[in-house]
């Protein structure tokens, strides 16, 4: 039989033994799984479980965990399945609203308010505003521009992807300002995005789920936020929440200008509302 782990046998304890034959038949298992299940599955104390990740070259278990996502990606139907599997089924709203709030608090404590007033500033001083929007933050990136259009800004969302994303760059100058949503991995065209703000000159703000990473390096701006464990079904919550605080901010800083837009729409709502009601 095939071995998914190399392991130093001679090095290790029957205990620490025990637990390597463990995760060799558990592999799938394994991101969802706590020192607690594995102590208790393999009858063993928690201890000897927690020791065993620095026998074995790692700092804790979720340095493993980590270590094993990169190398082996998890498919979404697994991250529903441990998301489902983890949720109260009784009060699944209530358990969502849990997880949430959890998000939203762990985002509140690692977001740096210096960088949220400097996305501000970028975002009202642009000519134009820009968004990168891919995959799952297509909706909030609509909804960035939906409410920054209706304070007066020049808002453009960018193509997802292909060559249809040159056909914005070429338009890109110094006065401009690019607000790319980057979770996990960087995409191919995010990464030029950020290289071709050092040629161009705009400003760049990545809205990210990465403590660590090269986009955060590369970006003028960062902005955190937590969408959930790298196994997990990844929630929006928390960057939505941000996006809404931009929104808000750039009303602040825009008052007088947002608030003149915002009557005028209302003007014209009451004035054709016999032809277009609500």
């Amino acid at each position: 039989m095939t071995k998914k782990f190399n392991w130093d046998l001679e090095t290790l304890t029957k205990n620490q033994q025990k637990i390597a034959d463990y995760i060799e038949k558990n592999v799938s298992r394994l991101p969802y799984l706590t020192e607690l299940d594995m102590a208790e599955e393999l009858k063993i104390s928690i201890a000897s479980v927690s020791r065993f990740w620095k026998a074995v070259g790692y700092k804790n278990l979720k340095d493993f965990k980590l270590s094993l996502i990169r190398s082996n990606p998890i498919s979404p139907a697994n991250k529903m399945k441990h998301t489902i599997d983890e949720v109260e089924t009784e009060d699944l709203p209530g358990s969502m609203l849990e997880r949430g709030i959890q998000y939203l608090r762990e985002t509140g404590s690692e977001l740096s308010r210096v960088d949220f007033h400097k996305a501000v500033e970028a975002v009202y001083q642009a000519r134009r505003v820009y968004i990168f929007a891919p995959g799952p933050s297509e909706g909030l990136g609509n909804l960035l521009q939906f409410r920054l259009s209706r304070f007066g800004f020049a808002v453009h969302m960018m193509a997802k992807s292909g060559h249809e994303l040159y056909e914005a760059l070429m338009h890109l100058s110094e006065r401009d300002t690019v607000l790319i949503f980057g979770f996990v991995n960087m995409l191919p065209e995010t990464d030029v995005l950020l290289q071709h703000a050092k040629e161009a000159g705009y400003k760049t703000i990545l809205i990210t789920d990465c403590l660590v990473s090269e986009m955060n390096a590369n970006a003028d701006i960062v902005l955190y936020a937590l969408r959930g464990q790298v196994w997990e079904f990844h929630s929006m919550v928390a960057p939505t929440m941000l996006v809404e605080s931009l929104v808000i901010g750039v009303g602040m800083r825009s008052k007088e200008s947002a608030l003149g837009k915002l009557e005028k729409l209302n003007k014209l709502r009451k004035r054709y509302a016999a032809h277009i009601p609500k």
